[in-house]
């Protein structure tokens, strides 16, 4: 069996793949591309059966798409790629090293006479609690998370390192600033804010320990995801993506114990990307499953 790679843009015809079947995969088929074509390494392409379709998954088939004796996949270069976890080390470990110099060396950001200026007690429940964020996420990379891609554009390291980083110099160069002040309604709003953040870490920790169970080591098998005994997975009951429902109420508790606007604005940024990812692995999630829960709803309960 004969298979046509047709540039999805240029329509040429890039190769011709023999010695395939209709059991062969689109797993198949990229490796036996890459032989002739080593540059474009198999997590680098993609195919189509239409230009407008959605591209294919490794697993399926040529006899379930329908490709037969001499048919053609639409090929698409999707440019030099980089692994997810080391997408995820870079971005994570940034705003932890960057916020750290903030607090700990404040002379070089703001001058000698900073270092003798003493930092006031949420400055330093800040710096732990930004602290134990990140090191939570750069322990879930290496230990909890599965990825269902192993790769993505390499580009996208340096724009989600700058949107990361960024913030992280600007949440850190307000909060500890010499001239820093402590929230209008003193411990009450700041232990209000911590215990905030302290609930929704603990639930975004319990949602990723709840979507790794979901898969299997080594597959993309993909599962409804489902409340288990731990309080904190109840939200599945209410929402597709609860770990960003935790992640956005974080940085609400983290904005109150601060009451600083740089983390106000951190937050909904945060909030806005959470969102439009939720609502898209909503859709996903009623596409792929027809017994999908239809009371649920993307990141906030009953609303969004």
């Amino acid at each position: 069996m004969e298979v046509n790679v047709v540039h999805i843009k240029s329509g040429k015809t890039l190769a011709t793949l023999k010695e395939l079947s209709s059991k062969s995969t689109i797993r198949d088929v990229k490796n036996k591309f890459q032989q002739s074509n080593p540059k474009y390494y198999a997590d680098r392409q993609a195919y189509k059966i239409d230009a407008r379709g959605k591209m294919l998954k490794d697993e399926e088939t040529l006899g379930q798409i329908g490709v037969d004796n001499n048919g053609k996949l639409l090929f698409k270069d999707l440019g030099p790629q980089v692994g997810w976890t080391t997408v995820f080390l870079t971005e994570y470990a940034g705003p932890l090293f960057i916020y750290l110099i903030f607090y700990m060396r404040p002379a070089l950001i703001y001058g000698a006479g900073a270092s003798g200026k003493p930092y006031a007690k949420v400055v330093h429940i800040a710096a732990a609690c930004w602290s134990f964020h990140y090191a939570k996420r750069l322990l879930e990379t290496v230990f909890v998370h599965r990825f269902s891609h192993a790769t993505m554009p390499i580009l996208n390291i340096f724009k989600n390192s700058s949107y990361y980083w960024g913030f992280a110099a600007f949440v850190a160069y307000f909060v500890n600033h010499p001239l820093y002040t402590p929230p209008s309604y003193g411990e009450k709003q700041i232990y209000a804010g911590l215990a905030l953040f302290i609930l929704s870490e603990l639930g975004n920790f319990s949602v990723h320990l709840a979507f790794r169970s979901l898969r299997p080591p080594g597959t993309k098998e993909r599962r409804i995801p489902k409340a288990s005994s731990n309080p904190f997975t109840w939200m599945f009951n209410l929402v597709s993506c609860p770990n960003y429902t935790y992640e956005f109420w974080s940085w609400i508790g983290f904005t109150v114990m601060t009451q600083c606007l740089p983390a106000g604005l951190f937050c909904l940024a945060g909030f806005y990307q959470m969102a439009v990812w939720a609502k898209g692995k909503h859709r996903n999630y009623l596409k792929e499953f027809k017994d999908y829960p239809r009371h649920r709803r993307a990141i906030v309960p009953f609303l969004l």
